[in-house]
């Protein structure tokens, strides 16, 4: 088990080292704060935004709890909605990440929440503001084993906080004026790899489209984003959710081995695990 003496000891080794390498930096930030991103995200231990995005002090506006969970504007008190309020009009902030990740905790209690009701009160009552998330995955998700179920509901749930964000006041008139990009992420622990929710083709993949990507607040048709060049590949991708189906069902079938564009894959960690799951061999 760490001791406290082992955190202290680590205290004068940053600033021994971390600190005095950066010295400027945190004189700079002394006098105030300007972060270019909200990343919200779960409280988990094993996530550290700043680590796995390679980002430094002073450049995240973080705000954590369990399940990454944003309860819709009006439902609770807490800290979260004022967290949201201050970055965006205060700080400025016009890039919001919402980032769930493997393993998660708060999402197997979600698809047992009627269990902690007398054990866990409180993590009850919290999680509550992702039923949502538990009717959508157990009304159109009923052939799954258990884990895949977990794995889906942490990429579902995700979608399901981007859409209680967006009741926010602030965060829907940013929206309406292209000043906000709202973004959805999967971090896998046990590979370090980060997958984004891409909307045009309602399915996850890796990040670097997000560079590319229409603003959520355009007022434009979902059709004129789509380069109808290129069709998206809903069965190359590790997740897809139901409304992929919609996509692919509309573009020729990809061209991937023994796959057909239509499949509704749960969130896999690589693409012999997707295609062995589809195949549906643990069924």
């Amino acid at each position: 088990m760490k001791r406290l003496e082992a955190l202290i000891d680590g205290l004068q080794e940053f600033r021994e080292t971390y600190y005095a390498e950066n010295q400027e930096l945190f004189e700079s930030l002394a006098h105030g704060q300007k972060p270019k991103f909200l990343f919200i995200t779960c409280s988990d231990s094993r996530v550290d935004p700043n680590l796995i995005t390679h980002s430094d002090i002073g450049e995240l506006f973080v705000l954590r709890n369990a399940g990454n969970i944003v309860p819709p504007f009006g439902s609770a008190n807490g800290g979260e909605g004022a967290a949201i309020e201050y970055a965006i009009t205060a700080l400025g902030i016009e890039q919001v990440i919402i980032c769930g990740h493997s393993h998660c905790g708060a999402m197997k209690g979600l698809l047992k929440l009627s269990e902690l009701e007398t054990e866990m009160p409180l993590v009850y009552e919290w999680l509550r503001h992702s039923e949502g998330t538990l009717r959508l995955v157990k009304d159109n998700y009923t052939s799954y084993s258990n884990e895949e179920l977990i794995e889906i509901t942490i990429a579902e749930n995700v979608l399901t906080q981007i859409d209680n964000l967006k009741t926010y006041p602030i965060v829907r008139s940013r929206l309406y004026q292209g000043k906000l990009k709202i973004y959805g992420w999967i971090y896998h622990i046990e590979t370090g790899e980060v997958l984004a929710y891409d909307p045009v083709t309602h399915a996850y993949k890796h990040p670097q489209s997000d560079l590319a990507s229409p603003s959520e607040a355009g007022k434009k048709s979902l059709g004129q984003f789509i380069d109808h060049n290129s069709r998206p590949l809903v069965c190359n991708l590790p997740f897809s959710t139901p409304k992929a189906q919609k996509v692919a069902k509309a573009e020729p079938k990809a061209i991937v081995p023994d796959l057909p564009a239509t499949a509704n894959l749960p969130l896999a960690t690589s693409p012999q695990q997707a295609a062995r799951i589809y195949r549906g061999s643990k069924r």
